[in-house]
């Protein structure tokens, strides 16, 4: 009898779990075989930055299958260790900057195949309405959830809320209190201690801290969902949901979450609620970013315009439609557009030397990708925005290749445009 695949044995557990509320798991760090980590390695992305040991994937793959069996034994034999993250800023849309940690790949590798294993216990109990970083599910299926929510329940007040530094924020002991509920496995929750208090390596100096998880960490996305799904999703479905007067709803992506709800005393008893509650776990909710917004259809609402509100990069707001009536439509957030238009015009400075067909080639892809996130019904004009904005900056970064330092657009359109076309703004989600 042939022995089960790494597939069949998380299946195994996702039926376990989910046939069994409460059941414990005690043993699952035993299915970390070689087989196991060979999957694992394949499911990690190939072009992700080196850690502070240097190694890349292709260095590693080409003694794949020993490097996974010392690997191995480390884990059986209790002498693997977690090594220290690299830890780099990049820009947010705001002008702020927010950390990443870049791990080595063996602790990439291990991470994965914990991540697998917490997956298969914790999605059969996750809700439908959480949206982040689980199987088969994306950002777009979370907004037509919202959508959908607020025109079939009269939705007309909506929380907006922001958790401040939530992956920085995630309290140690909360979540190790969380997950023994369900995995009280010792080796599985010794991984999770060691990459927890793992040293943070930023400009020759080493960090430890006691809270957060490391932005960029494979684990990171699992454990963010486990945490948020005890303290907020199971809290809000079974403690708030029963003792409201009206209808209401949440969607959450990740540590990103919307809720809405028919009349104004629920969502502000829900409001406060979520504040205390989130303060027992050591979470804050941001004073400024977060709001109670009333969003009531305009027919209803005598004509009065509605607020509006962002969510995974697009602002929600009323319209008419061309029948005369109204609609829930999106656009492009402006934090959004400002940070994809700042982004292309700081590639065309930087790289206006390389050689035409390259420097098409990327800004086509560039322009690609986000027609194929914005690229929804109602947001066409936003869509020109960028692609206008693409077509000026390079014409002006490529005239600084001349000796003029500029050319015209009758140049333009004679020596580049005709040979090298942008592709157009289009509709790629209905």
């Amino acid at each position: 009898m042939r022995p089960p695949t790494v597939s069949t044995k998380l299946a195994q557990i996702a039926k376990q779990s989910r046939e069994n509320p409460k059941m414990v798991f005690t043993t699952l760090a035993h299915l970390m075989d070689v087989e196991f980590l060979m999957v694992a390695f394949r499911s990690l992305r190939k072009d992700a930055a080196v850690g502070i040991d240097k190694v890349t994937v292709a260095a590693y793959a080409a003694n794949l299958e020993e490097n996974l069996w010392e690997l191995y034994q480390k884990l059986k034999t209790n002498r693997y260790r977690a090594q220290m993250v690299r830890r780099v800023w990049i820009d947010k849309a705001d002008g702020s900057k927010r950390p990443l940690g870049i791990l080595v790949l063996e602790d990439k590798i291990v991470q994965k195949a914990v991540s697998m294993i917490l997956g298969a216990v914790y999605e059969p109990m996750f809700y439908d309405f959480s949206y982040g970083f689980r199987p088969g599910r994306s950002p777009h299926q979370a907004l037509s959830k919202l959508r959908e929510e607020c025109c079939t329940k009269n939705i007309g007040w909506i929380v907006d809320a922001d958790i401040s530094g939530f992956f920085d924020s995630i309290d140690h002991n909360h979540l190790r209190t969380i997950i023994k509920r369900r995995v009280n496995d010792g080796a599985l929750l010794r991984l999770i201690g060691k990459w927890l208090n793992v040293g943070v390596l930023e400009e020759g100096r080493i960090t430890y801290n006691e809270t957060g998880t490391p932005q960029g960490g494979v684990i990171s996305p699992i454990l963010a969902n486990i945490f948020l799904h005890s303290i907020l999703d199971n809290w809000f479905e079974q403690t708030a949901r029963p003792r409201l007067l009206g209808k209401c709803f949440i969607v959450r992506f990740a540590d990103d979450f919307v809720l809405g709800f028919e009349h104004q005393t629920d969502a502000e008893r829900v409001y406060e609620a979520i504040q205390r509650r989130f303060k027992l776990f050591g979470l804050t909710i941001h004073p400024t970013k977060s709001k109670i917004i009333q969003f009531t259809n305009p027919f209803r609402n005598k004509g009065n315009n509605p607020e509006t509100f962002d969510f995974l990069g697009f602002t929600h707001y009323w319209s008419k439609t061309r029948q005369g009536g109204w609609a829930i439509k999106r656009k492009t957030r402006k934090k959004s557009l400002n940070r994809a238009m700042r982004s292309i015009w700081v590639w065309c400075k930087y790289n206006r030397h390389k050689l035409i067909r390259e420097q098409y080639q990327k800004l086509r892809i560039k322009l690609l990708g986000h027609y194929q996130y914005f690229g929804i019904r109602g947001n066409y004009k936003m869509l020109e925005v960028i692609f206008e904005h693409t077509e000026k900056t390079w014409k002006k970064w490529l005239g600084r290749r001349t000796r003029n330092g500029s050319i015209s657009w009758e140049k333009f359109e004679k020596k580049y445009r005709t040979l090298f076309l942008l592709p157009k703004p289009r509709i790629t989600r209905s």
